[in-house]
């Protein structure tokens, strides 16, 4: 067995995760803040495991993080590996152990197992729920029975929510976790001035839950302040030069849903910042209500609204497009942009896999540092939708509130202003 040992190499874990290692307990909580390689933690515990010849089971929120972990192990695992299937979710090594991939979205996921050893990954974003009462105490939790197995839950925190599986595992001893808490600045890797500059440029509450992995009480928050979009109150004046102009489109979803609606956003990219410190800047902003195949004589507009943004901010490069959701409607209108050869883009899958509010927390450094404004085109305008006369995008984007679960909430133009943000100058301005 130590010959087998010998040849798999683990990764090396920083002093953090050491003294992590060394503090766990059969079931244990890791709250950790960004960076701070939990990850990678996880895999290092499940393939030491694996290679012992120990069941292993990791269970990950989606497929896409499950599928990342499933490529990083396969490597680990490669010189003792036996057989190993993606589709089925397993790798078996010839010591005898194993690694059994799960999706949390099946709240069955791990029934009828036995493990050794399982992983949550990413506990804090499974579904508040499913996970704990149905995923956790009828399908996870057995799997630990015959082999008297352990569990390690590894997450950053996602609010401060009594219904959520890893505040309750951390904050409510009669569940039998034992918690490390872990800071970003627990890594000795990270460079202590980076994290300095991180503190001053983010809004304090994402500091406070993304890096020192605290529980953020998010209820009644204004997100997004109005301020921060705005210079001394007053919205800028139209770009007189940028590098380019973009536009963000959300199409509707489900056909009938009282709420749904498809929104627009106007960008112009300055490249450089200017004088008065913002990189970007809302021109201009649309939302309706359209049906199905009506949405194919609506795109067009878009394309012609962006070519006269274009010559209106003398954009160097021009329009270079609009980034459209590869989802539902959206993709009939990406089919239908690449016949008519217009420019159109799909919004990265890295972006419309998180949920709402891990896409605004991604930009909101940008927000809080002024970094993104509103021109007075898009600030003072006012439409009628469903029956409502108002500035529908700063609406929703000043309503919006971390953890908000209200299905109903207009969130169309929402999404266009943090996707906007994320294509034009990236997800987060940190790490």
């Amino acid at each position: 067995m130590s010959e087998v040992i010998d040849v798999v190499t683990l990764p090396t874990l920083h002093g953090g995760q050491v003294e992590a290692w060394r503090r766990r307990s059969r079931f244990f909580a890791v709250r950790c803040g960004r960076r701070w390689g939990k990850t990678t933690f996880g895999i290092t515990w499940a393939c030491d495991g694996a290679v012992k010849g120990e069941p292993v089971g990791w269970f990950a929120p989606d497929y896409k993080r499950m599928s990342e972990v499933y490529e990083v192990a396969k490597e680990i695992l490669g010189p003792v590996l036996e057989r190993k299937s993606k589709t089925a979710g397993e790798i078996r090594t010839d010591t005898g152990g194993g690694v059994d991939f799960w999706t949390l979205e099946d709240e069955t996921a791990g029934r009828g197992r036995k493990y050794k050893r399982a992983i949550v990954d990413e506990a804090a974003f499974t579904n508040d729920k499913t996970m704990f009462d149905t995923t956790w105490r009828k399908a996870m939790r057995p799997t630990l029975v015959d082999l008297r197995g352990a569990c390690m839950a590894l997450s950053n925190t996602n609010g401060e929510n009594d219904q959520n599986f890893f505040w309750r595992i951390c904050n409510q001893p009669e569940h039998g976790f034992t918690t490390y808490h872990a800071p970003s600045s627990s890594n000795p890797l990270l460079p202590p001035e980076e994290l300095a500059a991180l503190k001053l440029s983010e809004h304090p509450l994402v500091w406070l839950q993304e890096y020192e992995a605290e529980f953020v009480d998010w209820s009644g928050v204004a997100f997004f302040e109005k301020a921060k979009m705005l210079v001394h109150g007053a919205a800028v004046a139209m770009p007189i030069i940028c590098d380019c102009v973009f536009a963000t489109i959300d199409t509707a979803t489900k056909t009938g849903r009282k709420n749904d609606g498809t929104g627009v956003t106007y960008w112009a990219l300055l490249g450089t910042a200017h004088p008065l410190g913002y990189k970007l800047a809302i021109l201009d902003w649309d939302v309706q209500q359209i049906e199905g195949d009506l949405l194919i004589e609506w795109l067009p507009s878009v394309f012609v609204r962006l070519e006269e943004l274009a010559r209106e901010c003398r954009a160097r490069m021009g329009s270079v497009g609009a980034w459209i959701e590869d989802k539902n409607s959206g993709t009939i209108l990406l089919q239908q942009a690449a016949r008519l050869g217009m420019n159109a883009h799909v919004i990265d899958s890295r972006l419309t896999g998180l949920g709402k509010s891990e896409r605004a927390i991604n930009v909101s450094g940008y927000v809080y540092r002024g970094e993104v404004k509103f021109t007075g085109q898009a600030f003072d305008k006012v439409t009628i939708y469903k029956g409502n006369a108002r500035n529908h995008l700063l609406r929703q984007v000043l309503d919006f509130r971390i953890g908000d679960q209200d299905k109903d909430k207009e969130d169309d133009l929402l999404d266009t202003f943090t996707y906007g943000i994320s294509i034009g100058l990236g997800d987060s301005g940190g790490f």
